[in-house]
């Protein structure tokens, strides 16, 4: 097979594999316990929650464009 025909190169493929790990890490410092109907859980509102996690999921979106945008260097 050509490596012509790819879409990406190697380099592509692994940046767009750690900007997915950071993504899944911002969703999972997101996660955990919420409050229901009868206890209130005032961990929702932490900053992990609600500055951090979502900053991280940013990062690793905007990690994402550029190894879709990244050129391979010409030898």
């Amino acid at each position: 097979m050509d490596k012509k025909n790819f879409a990406f190169g190697r380099m592509n493929y692994i940046l767009l594999a750690i900007g997915m790990v950071v993504i899944i890490l911002g969703l999972i410092l997101m996660s955990g316990s919420g409050s229901n109907e009868t206890t209130f859980d005032a961990d929702i509102f932490s900053a992990r929650r609600i500055k951090v996690a979502p900053v991280i999921c940013f990062a690793g979106f905007i990690f994402m464009m550029y190894g879709i945008m990244h050129k391979p260097k010409d030898k």
